[in-house]
């Protein structure tokens, strides 16, 4: 009989140990990120305060470690500021201006995007974008906090950037991108309503791409990109 190899088996063990550990470890990463993320995106964590992570992880009854991987994650997202001396604090709100010169670069960059698609789009990108906005239309109009519409928002989000990589010019998708981690701040202000219009806009662009029609598509994100930003600024002005 071969001898026992003790620290085989103990390398054995940590690694189904690890193997074993590591979704559940993931699983609970995404929950503390979605949880703080929606308590920026409700002001729970107000715009501009500071996000303790010891306090944020006896809120949540979880260790610092995760709430530390959520921050970094929120903080690509462009929802929290990390400063040197203060720690991490909630993105401040986009002004009106801000807003407005988001949506400036958008008008830029995304029509262009649309046309190209029209033209260089495979038929596997134009299936996943078609998909996209079948997906986006099963939504309801959802109102109130933010959990009601995030899945909404992230549907909106990988149809914009779909359209984009469908373009097939990929300095191009990886600005339109970048513009969209800004969305998120854009969105702590925005809440949808039953009779919004954004999925019959992004129909009308995706119509377009799908006939292989450049002009046309091009119109239809001028025209949804131009409705959004005046819905936005209306409800700006309404607060």
């Amino acid at each position: 009989m071969p001898p026992h190899d003790s620290s085989a088996a103990r390398a054995t063990g940590a690694e189904g140990k690890s193997e074993s550990a590591g979704p559940a470890r993931q699983v609970l990463s995404d929950s503390v990120y979605e949880q703080i993320k929606a308590m920026v995106m409700d002001h729970e964590i107000a715009p501009g305060a500071r996000v303790g992570i010891e306090a944020l992880s006896r809120a949540l009854g979880v260790s610092p470690t995760p709430v530390r991987e959520a921050l970094a994650r929120l903080e690509s997202d462009g929802l929290v500021v990390k400063r040197s001396l203060s720690g991490y604090r909630a993105t401040e709100l986009l002004t009106r201006e801000g807003v407005e010169e988001l949506f400036e670069m958008r008008l830029l960059l995304e029509p262009r995007a649309a046309a190209l698609a029209a033209v260089n789009a495979t038929e596997e990108q134009l299936d996943a974008i078609e998909r996209l906005v079948e997906e986006m239309q099963a939504h309801p109009g959802p109102t109130g906090r933010y959990a009601d519409y995030r899945d909404f928002a992230a549907l909106d989000q990988r149809l914009h950037d779909a359209i984009a990589t469908a373009s097939q010019r990929p300095l191009l998708a990886d600005a339109v991108e970048r513009l969209h981690s800004h969305l998120h701040v854009f969105r702590l202000r925005s809440v949808r309503n039953a009779d919004d219009p954004t999925p019959a806009e992004h129909e009308r662009v995706v119509r377009a791409i799908l006939r292989r029609k450049p002009e046309r598509a091009a119109e239809a994100m001028t025209e949804h990109l131009t409705r959004s930003l005046r819905r936005q600024l209306s409800q700006d002005s309404d607060s």
